[in-house]
């Protein structure tokens, strides 16, 4: 069993109530953690606030990369905490833990770099012989929340930007996988990142984030989570920068020229990958009339090869959601759609925590199942009759975040970019795929259109500052 502490500027929590965190799988406990306070919550804040010793762009990126070595040496080790804690297949969170080396690599790279600006200033007859200058100053504090759905790597990706900028951060991640923050922290730590840059508190919501969200002294709060959460953090937070990853919907559109092996393939591996538990995960497969029938025949085929089970199991490709609770809504949301007339193909099966993949055809265009976002590894299958039907069903949920189209016509490609609300359209490729350092995000109830990645993140996390001289 695993026994941590949160953090408070560096220093363990010793002597408060205990979170026990359990195994999804079969509810064993693999560890507990030290819950914070609200006086440990104001005390992570003003130490935070106090700190002046902001090391060096050099430093920085040292910490950074001596932690991204020590991860490197840990990879198994991180990557089975991650399942003990989520119930995610080992493959997903092997995977995890190299986006996360991946992240924290960039994030170095970025801590060296200046991304000032010079503007002349004798270029009207308004002007003068000056020259402006601009510059990034590092925010006072800023407060991160994450999810449960990635507890490493949606970890990284708000420390690790902060932590090139020079910000401290308090990071409240989930009481659903705290484990691996915290070891992750402790990886910081022992790289020699100063106490007081990171604080990781765990506790109840009333004493621990609603006083990080809401405090006059914090400057931004990073959010990745449910959508009516962010909303309350929006309504809540008060006069501080708000960087809000939410919920998506996320559409795989299928056209009548697609390579269908691609298709199928980018269709399986965009609904099962990580149980389905991503915000980018393809939520809708809407493919059009002429191929519905053989696309459906192969990819029931493909769906067979996502073995469901012990997470623990190399042979395992889908394993739990992230607890029962998760899994019986998702058997409700199924339940729902065959009623309204929905046909249930492979899959449908809950047990315990563990989701089956399941294919469903002939799914209501106004179900939940569609409608809303199902956090599991669901896959609808929906016909459209073309291109400018499939954009209309894509673009009409409260959901605006990703998208993929597989299509071989370069003007399907460029009209369905044109078209798609959303934050981002990957053309014969999953919603999901980015690389580290690019910039992500969405719009709607996906998030206030504010990108995310290592390098808009870093933006977050600073203010710029304008100085002129004589020239």
């Amino acid at each position: 069993m695993i026994s941590l502490t949160s953090l408070l500027a560096g220093c363990p929590i010793e002597g408060t109530p205990l979170l026990i965190v359990r195994n999804p799988y079969d509810g064993s406990c693999v560890g507990e953690v030290t819950t914070a306070t609200r006086e440990h919550a104001e005390a992570a804040i003003a130490a935070a606030v106090a700190f002046r010793d902001t090391p060096s762009r050099y430093r920085r990126s040292a910490i950074l990369e001596s932690a991204r070595t020590a991860l490197e040496l840990r990879r198994e080790e991180f990557a089975r905490t991650i399942t003990l804690e989520t119930g995610l297949a080992l493959r997903e969170s092997r995977y995890e833990v190299g986006r996360t080396l991946d992240v924290l690599r960039f994030a170095s790279m970025e801590a060296l770099r200046d991304d000032g600006q010079i503007f002349s200033c004798d270029i009207s007859e308004q002007g003068k012989a000056r020259k402006i200058f601009t510059t990034r100053e590092p925010l006072r504090c800023a407060v991160a929340v994450t999810p449960f759905n990635h507890p490493l790597n949606q970890v990284a990706h708000k420390v690790g930007p902060a932590i090139a900028a020079g910000t401290p951060m308090v990071l409240k991640p989930s009481e659903k996988t705290p484990l691996t923050a915290l070891k992750f922290a402790g990886l910081l730590s022992e790289a020699g990142l100063p106490g007081p840059m990171l604080s990781v508190l765990l506790g109840p919501t009333h004493a621990v984030a609603e006083v990080l969200v809401g405090h006059p002294d914090v400057e931004v709060v990073a959010f990745t989570g449910s959508v009516p959460v962010g909303k309350r953090i929006a309504s809540t937070a008060g006069y501080k920068k708000l960087v809000l990853e939410l919920g998506g919907n996320d559409p795989l559109i299928v056209l009548e020229d697609a390579d269908l092996d691609l298709a199928v393939t980018l269709a399986a591996e965009g609904s099962y990958r990580n149980s389905g538990q991503r915000c980018t995960a393809v939520k809708r497969i809407l493919v059009q009339d002429s191929i519905a029938e053989e696309f459906t025949r192969r990819f029931v085929e493909k769906t067979r090869e996502y073995i469901c089970g012990d997470p623990m199991d190399e042979a395992t490709r889908v394993g739990t959601v992230i607890d029962e609770a998760s899994a019986r809504s998702l058997e409700a949301v199924v339940l729902e759609a065959v009623a309204a007339g929905a046909k249930v193909l492979i899959g449908g099966t809950r047990r315990g925590a563990l989701m089956e993949p399941t294919v469903l055809i002939d799914v209501p265009r106004d179900c939940r199942m569609v409608v809303s976002e199902s956090f599991g590894p669901l896959a609808p299958i929906m016909k459209i009759r073309d291109l400018d039907d499939a954009m209309v069903v894509a673009n009409s949920t409260a959901y605006g975040l990703s998208s993929g189209v597989v299509t071989t016509h370069l003007q399907n490609a460029l009209k369905a970019i044109r078209g798609l609300r959303c934050g981002t359209v990957n053309i014969n490729e999953v919603p999901g795929f980015r690389v580290e350092s690019s910039p992500f995000g969405g719009i709607k109830d996906s998030g206030l259109g504010i990108k995310e990645g290592v390098i808009e993140s870093i933006k977050g996390y600073t203010y710029v500052k304008t100085f002129s001289l004589p020239w």
